[in-house]
């Protein structure tokens, strides 16, 4: 009898605690995306929110703010309003987010991931366990791994097969000091400018060219901007992060937490596949339009690799030199 009343006073504890962590949930939680629903960066928010809202029975609710509307339009800005509390998720770049954590400069080193293997290498490994946990370890809690894809090179001057055609090119780049040592490096211009004002930039011709996934070229329509030639050179890669701000992921029960991180792990493989799947059909497209479309050779992308070594010089030391070195190892027996 004693053992039963034991029992059953547990289970009215659980439940009341349940109760309790359900009632002190929001009506709403904020996810902040860069993106909206057109590109698959927003649609793997889309994909998160509904995984979640189907799987919690409606208990858990989520309202996506694309364009970075949370941050005024600027992206740099996400993961520090989120570590703060004012946003509560995002799926965020790590480009935009390596300013507060140096650690995810690791994917912007110029032609370290030649494929997609490559990535999946770096993020289903050490390697990534070590990024989440100095994402973590700065307030906040990373679940999964999605994708932007590889960042390729367009302009309006010239077909590029060699790092001298970039010579002076005003080049638009993310607000990441990483960017701007490898354009300056291949001897252009990076000029640094949220993505809201790239494009007038690029229709004005403040800028000559752009570096942006094909998926972002195709759905934003750069063509129409000037942006006649484009070089598939695979410089760099750019992995998105499903997360919840530290402060709101400690509110959740154990048991939404382990719904909230398994919806975005699905999530994030639906929208990988995807994405990765949708490619030649992209491709396609862009050559339609009359865009020049430029597949360097192997010795042509040599010449990039050699021509931006000093940057590996330079971040190494301030991405982490194990990091760095647990990334090419991954990368190196990645087929093996």
């Amino acid at each position: 009898m004693l053992k039963r009343r034991t029992f059953m006073a547990a289970v009215a504890a659980t439940l009341l605690f349940s109760a309790s962590a359900s009632a002190e949930y929001k009506s709403e939680y904020t996810v902040s995306t860069v993106l909206p629903s057109a590109f698959p960066w927003g649609q793997a928010a889309d994909k998160w929110v509904e995984l979640v809202k189907e799987r919690s029975e409606g208990r858990i609710n989520m309202k996506i703010y694309s364009n970075s509307q949370l941050v005024s339009g600027d992206q740099t800005k996400e993961f520090s309003a989120m570590r703060s509390g004012l946003i509560d998720m995002a799926v965020g770049s790590t480009i935009n987010w390596s300013p507060q954590v140096p650690e995810l400069n690791l994917f912007s080193l110029p032609f370290l991931m030649p494929d997609h293997s490559a990535i999946d290498a770096i993020t289903q490994g050490e390697a990534g366990e070590a990024v989440f946990a100095a994402i973590e370890k700065r307030g906040v809690t990373p679940l999964a791994w999605g994708e932007n894809g590889f960042r390729e090179l367009s302009n309006s001057k010239r077909e590029i097969t060699k790092p001298e055609d970039l010579q002076g090119l005003k080049i638009r780049v993310v607000g990441s000091p990483l960017f701007q040592d490898t354009f300056t490096a291949l001897g252009a211009n990076p000029t640094q400018m949220s993505w809201a004002d790239a494009k007038p930039a690029l229709t004005t011709g403040a800028v000559d060219g752009q570096e942006n996934p094909l998926s972002v070229f195709n759905v934003a329509r750069i063509d129409q901007v000037g942006q006649k030639y484009l070089t598939r050179w695979h410089y760099m890669a750019d992995p998105l992060v499903f997360a919840v701000s530290n402060r709101v992921w400690q509110q959740f029960s154990p048991e939404d937490q382990a719904l909230l991180k398994q919806a975005a792990i699905d999530a994030g493989k639906w929208e990988i596949e995807k994405s990765r799947a949708e490619l030649n059909d992209t491709l396609a497209k862009i050559k339609e339009r009359g865009v020049k479309v430029t597949d360097l050779t192997p010795e042509q992308h040599a010449a990039f690799v050699a021509a931006t070594a000093s940057v590996y010089e330079k971040w190494a030391p301030r991405i982490g030199e194990e990091l760095v070195r647990k990334a090419q190892d991954a990368i190196a027996n990645r087929n093996k």
